[in-house]
């Protein structure tokens, strides 16, 4: 996924995820692109958008319908999975940070 999420008219949810990876793939492409596929059929997901810098460090934000399908989501038997492997592989370090969006506009 790539490019601005198109977000409806707020309020909404966006659930910030920034992340430090470790060295090398260790699986996390396969276990990336089966995730994305997964969430983008999860009730109440609206978009993403996500950064990753040279250094390893990224933010994916995802925005949602509800907190309810941001629960959904969080015990969603194949991103538990992922997180896991992300805490045991892929991350050195991350933070997960739920805010509601109030206002949306385009700024030029």
């Amino acid at each position: 996924m790539s490019g601005f999420a198109q977000t409806p008219k707020p309020p909404y949810y966006a659930v910030i995820f920034s992340s430090l990876r470790t060295p090398g793939d260790q699986g996390y492409g396969r276990m990336s692109d089966e995730i994305e596929a997964i969430v983008s059929q999860q009730k109440g997901f609206l978009g993403v958008e996500s950064a990753r810098n040279e250094q390893g460090f990224g933010i994916t934000v995802s925005y949602w319908d509800s907190l309810d399908s941001i629960q959904l989501w969080k015990n969603n038997a194949s991103h538990m999975k992922a997180k896991e492997m992300g805490k045991k592989l892929w991350y050195e370090h991350y933070r997960i940070r739920i805010c509601k969006v109030e206002s949306d506009g385009l700024f030029h």
